[in-house]
Formats: C-alpha cells, sequence, structure tokens
C-alpha cells in the first residue's frame, strides 16, 4: 500500500490537473460560443447560394463555364482533409481519420492527392505515408474568409486545368455541442439536377445581365462559400469536443480525488491503529 505522503502527493497533482482541465473547458466553451454563432450565421447565406446556383445551372449548357465540366471518368481525386492542430479533442480527430480512411478503402481504384488543414490530419497522413500537395494551419473564425479564398481559388484552378476530375472536402459537420458528423462533402464538379417541373417552380427568371455571366461570377463564390461553411462548421465542432473532453476529465479527476481520499484516510486509521496497538502492547509487558 502506497505511504501517506504518496498518495497526499498524488492528489496534489490531480487537483493541479483538475483545475487546467478546467479552466480549459471554460476556454472551449468560450470559443465554442463565437465558432457556434459563425457556423450557424452561414448557413442560410450557403443555402440560398447553392439553390440560385442550383436553379441557374438546370438551364445551361455544360460548356458555358469550365467549372460546370463533367470528365468523363473520374479518376483523379482530390481531397481536403480539415482536422485540428491540438489534441485533447477527444474522438474528434480519429473520427475525422476513420471518415477519410472509409472513403480512400470504398475508392481505392482511384488515384488520390491529399490537401491537410490542421497538423492532426496531417500527422495522420504521414503516418499512412500518403503525401500531401499542399498543408495549412486550422484558421480561426477571423481567419477563416481569407483561408477560405485562397484554397478556392487553387481547387477552381486545379479543377480548370484538368488536374484533377473531383475535389471533396472531408468536415466535420456541427449539430450541437454534444453532436458533430465527419463529413465527406464534393466540391467540384457541381451536381446537376433536372429541373422541377411543379407548377411552383416552372417559372424562369430574366437575368441583367444574362445567366452566362452571372453563373461565371456564382460559381467560383460557391466553391469558397462551400470551404469557408466546412472551415466554420469545423471550428465549430472541434471547440465543442474539446469542451465536452475537458468536462469529462474534470469529472474523472473529481472521482479520482475522491478515491485517492478514501484511500489516504483509510491508511491514516490503519497507522493510528498500528500506533495504539504498539502503545497497548507495550503498556501491557511493563505491567506484566
Amino acid at each position: 500500500m502506497a505511504s501517506l505522503k504518496d498518495i497526499r502527493k498524488r492528489i496534489g497533482t490531480v487537483r493541479s490537473t483538475q483545475q487546467i482541465t478546467k479552466a480549459m473547458k471554460m476556454v472551449a466553451a468560450a470559443k465554442l460560443r463565437r465558432a457556434q454563432s459563425a457556423a450557424v450565421a452561414a448557413r442560410p447565406y450557403a443555402q440560398k447560394l447553392e439553390h440560385i446556383v442550383t436553379h441557374l445551372v438546370s438551364r445551361l449548357p455544360d460548356d458555358v463555364h469550365p467549372l460546370l465540366r463533367v470528365p468523363e471518368t473520374t479518376q483523379r481525386v482530390l481531397l481536403l482533409h480539415v482536422t485540428s492542430d491540438r489534441g485533447l479533442r477527444g474522438g474528434y480527430n480519429s473520427n475525422l481519420n476513420r471518415a477519410l480512411e472509409a472513403y480512400i478503402v470504398e475508392n481505392a481504384s482511384l488515384t488520390l492527392s491529399f490537401e491537410g488543414i490542421g497538423r492532426k490530419g496531417l500527422d495522420y497522413l504521414r503516418r499512412k505515408s500518403h503525401s500531401t500537395i499542399a498543408q495549412h494551419a486550422m484558421p480561426s473564425v477571423f481567419e477563416a474568409p481569407n483561408v477560405a479564398r485562397s484554397l478556392a481559388r487553387e481547387v477552381v484552378r486545379r479543377f480548370v486545368d484538368d488536374e484533377f476530375d473531383a475535389i471533396y472536402l472531408v468536415y466535420s459537420n456541427f449539430r450541437s455541442a454534444l453532436s458533430q458528423v465527419p463529413t465527406v462533402e464534393r466540391l467540384l464538379p457541381f451536381e446537376r439536377h433536372v429541373q422541377e417541373t411543379a407548377p411552383q417552380s416552372s417559372l424562369d427568371y430574366v437575368f441583367e445581365p444574362g445567366p452566362e455571366e452571372i453563373i461565371g461570377y456564382l460559381l467560383p463564390r460557391l466553391v469558397e462559400v462551400r470551404i469557408l461553411r466546412g472551415l466554420l462548421e469545423a471550428g465549430a465542432s472541434e471547440q465543442a469536443a474539446a469542451m465536452t473532453a475537458m468536462d469529462s476529465a474534470t469529472r474523472n479527476a473529481s472521482q479520482m480525488i475522491d478515491r485517492l481520499t478514501l484511500q489516504m484516510n483509510r491508511a491514516r486509521q490503519a497507522a493510528i491503529t498500528k500506533e495504539l496497538m504498539e502503545i497497548i502492547g507495550g503498556a501491557e509487558a511493563l505491567n506484566g
């Protein structure tokens, strides 16, 4: 059995760790509020832009814009893998890496290339011997628009130059503080939908300038918005996972302190009992 001194020292160590995890939980909760607000605020704009582009694309031929090119075969695929830069995120990064690995296994016949956003994903790709064509740090809420704009320009250039047949974004979709869903979303080529035939959707619109000019602006913008939304959703998911992990660590530390305190009390009681037995034994020896 450990000595009283060792148990007290361990309790002090666990209590110090508990203070750290509690502070990290509070920091993650503050960052989560900001990240969640940004992610939720971006959704209506992204959904409306998707609807407008889908409406326009369904009425235009494929050769109107290079981004509407549909490859004859999909063989060369680029995957943008979004993870966090830091650990202590529970199963956040592991779930994303498993989703990426599942896609790799399902598409083993394809030629896959990778672009890492976040150090943990890059470490995983290196461990699996997957080379990356570019590497980026996970941006903050304030840096995300600029990073998304830069990534979108590069993605559009690679697709237009026929370097890749399809481009996907792997990120965690934020649902709540307790639920984040790993998602593999196709960025390019754009998915074309058959024009609706319902009466309420059969109306066409008059555009000024024409649909060709408008779609030339909206298609690259939609790629940027998709990437931005993915980064914001990933940022909120990361902070939610960090908050949950630190809350669990804090509660586990409390339970460990309780167990160690009980162990310390038992050891102290045993020491007191032993001393009393020695005193009684000594007294009986003197009287005898």
